[in-house]
């Protein structure tokens, strides 16, 4: 008999990913954009269609897990599972032991796709991490060779960054994010792309060289999110690039709970 599937789902502020999961192995992951007037009505017809053109049938689901940002989406999502899935998700959130130290002030204000990601980070690369998630926010988090999460830094993501820009300045075009043909822009264009651009790597170096300096120990810095190839092109500081490095979290977190329940 087929083992249960588990629903992972990561509610970020941009973007919500759903991920269909057997075992270690990802069978379907889909991202929508974080709507929370989304019901979970409209989330059952366009996940559905979507598990079914996969070949995944709804009724394989037989466990959940969410992880979220953003509370006014949390609910809907929640329901859905509920719902359409006949299980009650395992929300991050409300986890009394995830099963790693949260070495900070106030442990209840890291998100939880921080936490997650230094789950994920801590069960695939051995040693003191760096986990750099280009997101809303582009943030890097410090993870300890006994896993624990030991805090980290917060700047403002790459496209809000851009955003910000053509917003607060008239004249300023809204640009791509990619990597110009020089760092001297020619255009107005090429300018504000080489600044976003090399403006970030020189972020992720600078940062990155900071966080070592004050560790005071050999890190690997691994990387994850829609950008992060676009970056790891350009500096030898990001070591490895892990899309999956939050889906994998979800479920490594999951078993982790499951297996300590009686």
């Amino acid at each position: 008999m087929t083992a249960p599937l588990l629903l992972a789902i990561d509610i970020g502020n941009t973007n919500t990913v759903f991920a269909v999961c057997e075992g270690d192995t990802v069978r379907g992951q889909w991202r929508a954009a974080t709507k929370t007037e989304r019901t979970a009505d409209e989330y059952a017809v366009w996940l559905m269609q979507l598990m079914g053109l996969a070949g995944i049938e709804a009724g394989a689901i037989g466990d959940a897990i969410v992880s979220s940002v953003v509370p006014e989406s949390t609910f809907n999502l929640v329901t859905l599972c509920r719902r359409y899935f006949g299980c009650n998700p395992i929300r991050v959130a409300e986890i009394d032991d995830i099963g790693i130290e949260i070495a900070v002030d106030r442990p209840h204000d890291v998100g939880d796709d921080r936490l997650v990601n230094a789950i994920g980070a801590h069960a695939r690369y051995p040693g003191a991490l760096v986990v750099i998630d280009f997101g809303t926010a582009t943030t890097f988090d410090i993870v300890g060779a006994d896993g624990a999460y030991r805090g980290g830094v917060i700047a403002p993501g790459v496209n809000l960054s851009v955003e910000a820009l053509h917003m607060a300045a008239a004249k300023l075009p809204r640009v791509a994010v990619r990597r110009p043909a020089a760092v001297i822009g020619h255009s107005t264009v090429g300018a504000i792309q080489s600044g976003i651009y090399w403006g970030y790597v020189s972020l992720i170096e600078g940062m990155v060289d900071r966080i070592k300096r004050a560790c005071a120990e050999p890190m690997t810095v691994v990387a994850t999110g829609g950008l992060a190839p676009l970056f790891e092109a350009a500096t030898p500081v990001i070591e490895h690039v892990d899309p999956d490095l939050t889906v994998r979290g979800l479920v490594s977190l999951h078993r982790g709970v499951r297996e300590a329940r009686p």
